[in-house]
């Protein structure tokens, strides 16, 4: 039996995950950690980490590596999205995670987080043909599924802690900053050209604005427990409660069922990428995922580790 732990540093909270493995390639996950440390807060248009957010992380890393030291047969890997990835002082950072916790950070491209998330997705949903939609705090992942294949992928430097900083969405939101906040959501998504044939098909949503809308639906049906993976909305219901976040100030948003208090300024920005893609969509259909990233890692993991059994038993 091993033992995977994955250290996932993403641009608002930061997560420990460790997967016991076994020998036939099952696994399940064991334990679960989350930090709220909002790597990517301001960094702004200068993309600099700032020193408040670096030490939030590391203190994280910390506490995560306590979780997780002693376990037996133990494999443990870092990985870093998007406010690591654009930040121009992100070498000091990852110096500084070397130096203060022994991690070694892996940097992943927009590209492989993508990847990772069409691995993660097509794991444990059955669709054959979807998009998928990953909003993170300083980026979002796009990715057309056609037969179960990754037909088109790409990452935007758009994200829910970045659009609610630039464009003043974390309090009560006037309606020029959110015409402004569309309009610079919908000229990204214009320039995908493959997005066109993404509109006759479902959206799967992963990250934790989105995992947000998913909890605050189930909360409004009294239906608090259980996973959200395989939950469905319409793009009804995802109106509904966008006019809902707008109608509320931030104090006001704190107290809304189903929305963690610490999400209530990102909320908003948060959802503007699925908003503004159901508006180009005529599925009109919403499907969670709580497989993504991680999971498209574990997959990665068993599959490489399949063939080095393989290879050796050849020789």
């Amino acid at each position: 039996m091993e033992n995977l732990a994955i250290v996932d540093l993403g641009s608002n909270s930061a997560r420990m995950a460790v997967t016991e493995i076994s020998p036939d390639g099952k696994f399940r996950e064991i334990k679960r950690v989350k930090e709220n440390t909002r790597l990517s807060e301001g960094m702004g248009h200068e993309k600099i980490l700032q020193p408040e957010a670096m030490e939030r992380t590391i203190q994280a890393i910390k506490h995560f590596k306590r979780q997780y030291q002693g376990l037996p047969n133990l494999q443990v890997q870092a990985i870093a999205t998007a406010a690591v990835r654009q930040a121009k002082n992100r070498q000091e950072f990852l110096q500084r995670v070397k130096q203060e916790t022994g991690l070694t950070v892996r940097v992943l491209s927009g590209y492989k987080e993508a990847y990772y998330d069409y691995l993660g997705v097509v794991r444990t949903l059955k669709l054959n043909h979807c998009l998928i939609l990953d909003v993170g705090g300083a980026s979002c992942e796009l990715v057309l599924v056609q037969h179960r294949k990754a037909r088109d992928l790409i990452s935007l430097p758009i994200g829910a802690v970045n659009l609610s900083e630039q464009y003043h969405l974390g309090g009560y939101v006037r309606s020029a900053d959110l015409f402004k906040a569309q309009a610079a959501v919908c000229d990204r998504l214009n320039k995908i050209p493959w997005l066109r044939y993404a509109t006759r098909m479902p959206i799967v949503l992963l990250g934790g604005a989105n995992r947000t809308l998913a909890r605050m639906s189930r909360s409004y049906r009294h239906k608090n427990r259980g996973s959200i993976h395989g939950y469905r909305l319409t793009s009804r219901v995802v109106y509904a409660t966008y006019r809902e976040l707008l109608s509320r100030n931030l104090a006001q948003r704190k107290k809304m069922p189903g929305l963690e208090p610490d999400r209530a300024d990102i909320i908003i920005g948060g959802m503007l990428p699925l908003v503004t893609l159901l508006e180009r969509n005529s599925d009109g259909r919403v499907i969670f995922s709580e497989s993504g990233v991680r999971e498209g890692i574990i997959t990665e993991y068993i599959q490489q580790r399949e063939k080095r059994s393989q290879n050796d038993e050849k020789q």
